[in-house]
């Protein structure tokens, strides 16, 4: 009766080491895997980078309400966004005077350079809506413009859509010349 009192002891602790064995790389994996999806960014002469979701995360970002027109003058997707300027994605020194945007269902955009700088209509990359972040966001990663008075009207952004310009699921942006 002895013998097995002792070898209780030391099935426990080989139990207790297999489970740590196991659990602790799951762990290590987990903390050092990005936040939600990344996006591509495709430079004008075709180098791809891949920007992951704790870079996105580190960015300095703009929360605003926003909501947009659509082509039918309807007002759509009212709420509380939170983004990082998608000029500071792209970064400052890249050549290029327009950008492809492209979400995950192909739907894309064509944004010119004067619009992704304009400090009155801002273009974010949103990463919240409504406190509800990516990637628990149904929305994905999301281009929004969040002007002070967080509407943008199909005459105020001179276009027939701007609710065309909001995309959903972003996962490409492709500078153009």
């Amino acid at each position: 009766m002895d013998v097995k009192r002792t070898a209780r002891p030391g099935y426990l602790i080989g139990f207790a080491a297999l489970i740590l064995a196991v659990v602790i790389p799951i762990v290590v994996q987990w903390s050092s895997a990005p936040i939600g999806a990344s996006i591509t960014l495709v430079a004008a002469d075709g180098r791809e980078r891949q920007i992951s979701g704790r870079e996105i995360e580190a960015m300095p970002r703009l929360c605003r309400r926003g909501s947009y027109e659509n082509q039918f003058g309807n007002w759509r997707d009212e709420g509380e966004y939170c983004g990082v300027l998608l000029g500071e994605v792209i970064g400052s020194e890249a050549a290029y005077a327009s950008v492809r945007v492209v979400a995950e269902d192909g739907y894309s955009v064509e944004i010119d350079r004067q619009r992704i700088e304009d400090a009155d209509y801002p273009v974010v990359l949103a990463i919240s809506f409504d406190g509800q972040a990516v990637p628990g966001w149904v929305d994905g990663y999301r281009i929004a413009v969040l002007p002070e008075d967080g509407g943008v009207s199909n005459a105020d952004y001179r276009t027939d859509s701007a609710g065309s310009y909001w995309i959903k699921n972003v996962v490409r942006i492709i500078l153009l010349r």
